[in-house]
């Protein structure tokens, strides 16, 4: 995990309230303005960079970058370097990106029920 994990908690909490570690382990993975876009784009198929880049017009390329970067860090996406020229690089969701999208769904159910005006 990038930023909460086992070492911002003591030991004594992760035992002794484990739910809520498993809360703020899962809220971690999420956390970040476009991941739950990026997962969520990434779900039907692999996309290249640019693709992602594209669907995402108000991202600039740094932050697109860090956050393909911890999402492959925690182990939600998949960097699949093709050797070719030019070099190309596809990204794809691992089996942990592809549990994860039923509660990005809930989120987007959530948001048409009251995110409405």
């Amino acid at each position: 995990m990038a930023k909460i994990c086992k070492y911002g908690f003591d030991e004594s909490f992760i035992k002794n309230k484990s739910d809520l570690y498993h809360l703020g382990f899962s809220q971690n993975l999420l956390e970040g303005r476009w991941k739950h876009f990026i997962l969520w784009y990434l779900s039907d198929e692999p996309q290249r960079y640019s693709d992602i880049k594209r669907f995402l017009s108000g991202i600039s390329q740094g932050s697109l970058t860090k956050q393909l970067r911890e999402l492959e860090y925690d182990g939600l996406v998949h960097r699949e370097v093709y050797p070719e020229v030019p070099p190309k690089v596809e990204y794809s969701l691992t089996e942990m990106g592809k549990d994860i999208i039923p509660i990005i769904e809930l989120m987007k159910e959530y948001g048409a029920k009251y995110g409405n005006d």
